[in-house]
């Protein structure tokens, strides 16, 4: 495992240089027996065509990261640009009980498997790995079933929320 840095300069100085960095956003969803949760993700992405397979990062303190690795699922939702709210709904920005983040958009479900938003770009997959980095879990999987929407991606850039401009 990878051990937390004392240098509070090399510190300042990733975090910075990370602002420089853009990421699509998405919320990462989870159903089974421990539970339906879901948490906004900035850290997601491919790691093999062949087989499909993604990863994505999670505090290992919060819920969703605890649930994801009971219920051996989870969904990657990449939000449209249009999906600001949504956003900070699942980042626990806006008050509203964890129990009803869902209920503001039509969520797709089948085979008690996670979540996902009708319309959009999903990747419904199952745990293949779980790797403890310092304080995040990287959950690697399996893609099963992949959604394809045509929206362009809402960004995270500079602490901000972005939309992509052509």
């Amino acid at each position: 495992m990878l051990e937390k840095t004392d240098d509070l300069n090399l510190r300042e100085e990733y975090v910075g240089a990370m602002r420089n960095v853009a990421n699509s956003v998405t919320v990462v969803t989870t159903n089974g027996p421990a539970g339906r949760f879901g948490a906004t993700v900035s850290s997601f992405c491919s790691v093999s065509a062949d087989p499909p397979t993604v990863l994505a990062c999670l505090n290992l303190e919060g819920q969703t990261a605890h649930a994801i690795r009971s219920n051996g699922n989870f969904c990657v939702n990449v939000l449209p640009e249009t999906e600001t709210e949504t956003a900070k709904l699942f980042a626990g920005m806006l008050e509203i009980a964890e129990s009803d983040r869902f209920n503001k958009h039509v969520w797709i479900e089948e085979n008690n498997n996670a979540p996902w938003l009708e319309g959009i770009t999903a990747f419904s997959c199952s745990v293949a790995e779980v790797i403890e980095a310092t304080s995040h879990l990287i959950f690697i999987g399996k893609v099963n079933t992949v959604m394809q929407g045509n929206k362009r991606p809402l960004l995270y850039l500079d602490q901000k929320f972005c939309k992509t401009e052509h």
